[in-house]
C-alpha cells in the first residue's frame, strides 16, 4: 500500500487502516510508552491514536511524512490525555506516580531503540540494556523525547521540530544535551 497516497484522501478502508497499524502501531505504542513510562496507558492511548488517524485521514496533506504524522497524533494525543486526567484529578486528587519500569518492558521497549547500532553512540554497546534504559528513562521528558524521535524514529532535526513545535535551533540543542547528558553518565558507571 502506498501510504503517501493518501495525502488529500478524504477517507480511509479498514484494509489500509490495518496494514497502518501493522506497519506503526510498534513505533506508536513505544513512543507513547516513551512518553508515559506505562504499559497501561501506552495501549489505551495508541488504541486511541489510529481511531484518530481512521477519522481525521482528510487532513493529512502530505506536508511530511506519514510515520511523522502519526507521532504527531500520538504525541498530542499523550498530552491531552494528562490534561485531562490532571483536571478530573483536581489539585487534591488522587492520580496515582506513574509505575516503575520492569525487566521484562525495559527489553521489550530499548531493543527496538537501536542504540548500539548507531555510529555516534557506538560505544554503548558493551552497556547493558537495563543501564542504557535506566540512563534514556532518568532524562527529563524534554531531553528523552528528542532523543527517541532521533534514535529510533530517525526524524529529521526538521520533522522533530515541527512535531514538537519548536525551532530548530532548540531541537539540535536539546539532542545535542541528550547525547551529552548520556555519555557522561555512562563513562560515570565504567
Amino acid at each position: 500500500m502506498e501510504l503517501e497516497g493518501l495525502q488529500h484522501s478524504e477517507t480511509m478502508n479498514e484494509q489500509q487502516l490495518r496494514e497502518i497499524m501493522s506497519r506503526y502501531g510498534e513505533d506508536i505504542w513505544n513512543y507513547i510508552y516513551y512518553l508515559t513510562k506505562n504499559s497501561e496507558q501506552a495501549d489505551d492511548l495508541a488504541q486511541e491514536v489510529f481511531i484518530k488517524c481512521y477519522y481525521r485521514i482528510g487532513t493529512y496533506r502530505g506536508n511530511s511524512s506519514f510515520k511523522a504524522w502519526l507521532l504527531t497524533i500520538a504525541r498530542n494525543t499523550v498530552f491531552s490525555h494528562r490534561k485531562s486526567r490532571f483536571f478530573r484529578s483536581g489539585l487534591w486528587g488522587g492520580v496515582q506516580p506513574l509505575s516503575t519500569v520492569d525487566v521484562e518492558q525495559r527489553e521489550k521497549t530499548i531493543e527496538p531503540l537501536g542504540i548500539a547500532r548507531s555510529a555516534e553512540m557506538e560505544y554503548l554497546g558493551n552497556q547493558s540494556i537495563g543501564e542504557i534504559w535506566d540512563l534514556i528513562i532518568a532524562l527529563s521528558p524534554k531531553l528523552r523525547e528528542v532523543l527517541v524521535l532521533d534514535l529510533k524514529y530517525e526524524l529529521s532535526i526538521k520533522e522533530i521540530a515541527e512535531l514538537m513545535n519548536l525551532s530548530h535551533g532548540t531541537v539540535k540543542s536539546r539532542l545535542h544535551r541528550a547525547r551529552q547528558k548520556i555519555q557522561n553518565k555512562l563513562k560515570g558507571v565504567e
